[in-house]
């Protein structure tokens, strides 16, 4: 072990950072292994780090201190803990000499019980479950074009910055209606439930977006108020959470009608694209325009049958009326007089017409007689009973 040496001043003991620091390093190091008690914040991974990071804080009071544990060893536990467990650690304290960092290097880590922030949660998410309010059939699609887009963000530009941006580059058209609030703090959640009714009551806003970059646990809990959760619900407006990211899921992600991953993510869902768009207008512009043809096609080929068959009527309706004709004069022939005088039949007629009873006959009488071809003149010498 290095001898913490002081710097050679007459009147006082003097140590340089990097021997003060070794010092207390050399101190702690001395002290035993603990087992400490507390909520995992802030815990960062990374496949190309070596080490697991993560904050143990103490619910009660707010203490944090740092805690790094090797990822293979931490892998190897399979806890897959997130932000607002409570877990006990196992571990010795040290200082990292170089930054002055104090923190406990985490030998083994135990999963104590859900923290009280995710125990509440947790109540509350089945409360406003078993209500209803995060029911699929409540959701309610995006307009396709929205005449203004409502956004409620904080003031640091970030999020605001990718909605706005990523919105603007699908489709330059878009408007927007921007509501700055606090999203993180005691008075997050009110400020934020405020500024949505705000934007539902301006009669152009079509939906509104609820934006805010990345945090801890802690940062996150405004969006997971049961009153904010309530009024996006409660809101008439189509409302798209965008807050944290996208292992991130506040009650706010769960009672909106979407939940966009991402600030820029959201701002392509509240957007058509641009050259998509015109894509389709295009497509359906040349859909109408066959559609017409083929109508136009359809109705040419209709009224050239029709005028065929006009054309063709009068003659045969002529037909129609001469063989109709032809019918009836075979029919008249058929039941003409002459006919029946051709059969060897003939009419006999005195002064006072057709003979047609011997009644109007007497013996010397005189009569015509008409035959099929031509006629003569007779007496009658006798009338038969």
């Amino acid at each position: 072990m290095a001898k913490v040496e002081a710097l050679p001043y007459d009147d006082k003991t003097v140590y340089s950072v990097g021997a003060f620091n070794r010092g207390v390093a050399q101190w702690l190091g001395r002290l035993p292994t603990v087992w400490v008690e507390g909520e995992v914040t802030e815990l960062r991974r990374h496949s190309r780090w070596a080490s697991v990071f993560l904050t143990l804080k103490d619910p009660t009071d707010g203490s944090c201190v740092g805690v790094t544990m090797p990822r293979g060893q931490f892998d190897g536990l399979r806890l897959d803990l997130v932000d607002g467990e409570r877990v006990h650690v196992y571990g010795r304290p040290e200082l990292f000499e170089k930054r002055g960092d104090f923190r406990l290097r985490a030998l083994t880590i135990e999963r104590f019980g859900i923290g009280a922030h995710l125990a509440a949660l947790e109540r509350l998410k089945a409360k406003l479950a078993a209500e209803g309010l995060f029911a699929t059939d409540r959701k309610r699609r995006l307009p396709l074009l929205p005449r203004r887009i409502g956004l409620v963000t904080g003031n640091d530009a970030a999020a605001k910055r990718d909605v706005v941006e990523t919105a603007l580059a699908r489709y330059p058209a878009a408007r927007f209606t921007v509501v700055e609030v606090a999203v993180q703090g005691p008075v997050a959640a009110g400020q934020i439930a405020a500024a949505v009714r705000r934007l539902d009551a301006d009669p152009e806003v079509d939906v509104i977006v609820l934006a805010r970059g990345g945090g801890s646990f802690e940062d996150l809990l405004p969006f997971s108020d049961e009153g904010l959760v309530r009024a996006v619900a409660d809101c008439p407006v189509p409302i798209v959470s965008a807050v944290g990211h996208e292992q991130d899921t506040p009650l706010c992600d769960l009672a909106a009608d979407v939940r966009a991953s991402t600030p820029t993510a959201a701002g392509r869902l509240v957007v058509p694209d641009l050259g998509d768009l015109l894509r389709r207008l295009d497509r359906s512009r040349a859909q109408l325009a066959r559609g017409a043809r083929r109508l136009l096609d359809r109705d040419v080929q209709k009224l050239d049958r029709l005028h065929e068959r006009l054309e063709r009527a009068p003659m045969l309706l002529v037909e129609r009326k001469r063989a109709r004709t032809e019918a009836l004069a075979g029919k008249l022939a058929t039941l003409s007089p002459k006919a029946t005088l051709r059969r060897g039949y003939a009419i006999v007629r005195t002064d006072a017409g057709v003979v047609a009873s011997r009644a109007a006959l007497a013996p010397g009488a005189h009569v015509d007689v008409e035959l099929a071809e031509g006629g003569f003149g007779a007496r009658v010498e006798d009338v038969h009973g």
